[in-house]
């Protein structure tokens, strides 16, 4: 399966380059094409995919293929590509070697995110990044609290709050003043954004617990839930947020050209120490 963001550059000649190659293997194979937000495309059976774009292409096809058990080869066309790690000059490399059993797959959990409005639920997504609980317009204070497994811990006062995993760990979440996780870690990001007092403070929760984040009914604004960016859901006072680890992860094909931490240290500008 190739999925291709024809909004970046060189992105249709690159499909018909890598359908020409694979097709000379004997492997069938299926192109899904986009410009802007992208439609979802039924999937069939299929062994692998490559995301042709950027991290933005990356969430869409996990949230395409969650609990599908298909890994994901992305091949950066962007200019940041924290998810995307293999250059677009690398994706022959890459899938040779995979093919042969000498690239690794990452595992990355996957976030389950529900709204339930009057003990129903109203909306059903999976995130790779985070979800976003935030005014819809002009940036005004929410209010809002939130759960663990049902015991209540805290009451929010802030311009939202985001839950994020660790592949989302450093996304909205490492703005937010967030930790910045191994990416295939288990566990899961509870942020506030901007909080009005500085006792509340980022939470690293495992996956085992289930998150949940009630709109509290006294609102100045109305309030939105976006999830890796690209979904949106206009909330309702008393609803219910629940975030919960999916029971499935997503692969994502890793190059050994690189590791996590030498791509965080050349995208966040991390300089090292001197000899003496």
């Amino acid at each position: 399966l190739i999925i291709a963001n024809l909004d970046k550059n060189g992105a249709d000649g690159l499909v018909d380059e890598i359908h020409d190659y694979l097709v000379g293997r004997d492997l069938a194979v299926t192109i899904v094409r986009f410009r802007g937000k992208p439609e979802t495309p039924a999937v069939g059976d299929h062994d692998l995919a490559f995301s042709l774009g950027g991290d933005g292409t990356v969430l869409f096809c996990a949230r395409l293929l969650a609990g599908l058990e298909i890994p994901i080869l992305p091949v950066n066309l962007g200019n940041f590509g924290f998810i995307t790690e293999i250059a677009k000059d690398e994706w022959r490399e890459a899938f040779e070697k995979y093919a042969d059993g000498s690239l690794r797959i990452g595992e990355r959990i996957l976030l389950r995110v529900r709204v339930l409005r009057n003990g129903e639920e109203v909306f059903n997504q999976t995130a790779l990044n985070d979800l976003v609980i935030s005014s819809a317009g002009i940036s005004k204070l929410v209010n809002l609290s939130a759960g663990l497994s049902g015991l209540p811990i805290v009451r929010y006062r802030a311009d939202g709050v985001i839950v994020a995993t660790p592949t989302g760990s450093t996304a909205y979440s490492a703005a937010a003043g967030g930790p910045i996780l191994h990416p295939e870690m288990d566990a899961m990001l509870l942020i506030p954004i901007c909080p009005f007092t500085l006792a509340h403070r980022p939470l690293v929760i495992p996956t085992k617990e289930e998150i949940e984040i009630c709109v509290e009914e006294r609102q100045r604004t109305e309030i939105i839930l976006t999830v890796d960016g690209q979904a949106v859901f206009p909330l309702r006072k008393k609803d219910v947020i629940s975030a919960t680890a999916a029971e499935k992860k997503i692969g994502i094909i890793q190059t050994d050209r690189r590791t996590f931490y030498s791509v965080l240290k050349d995208k966040l500008g991390w300089s090292g120490g001197t000899d003496a």
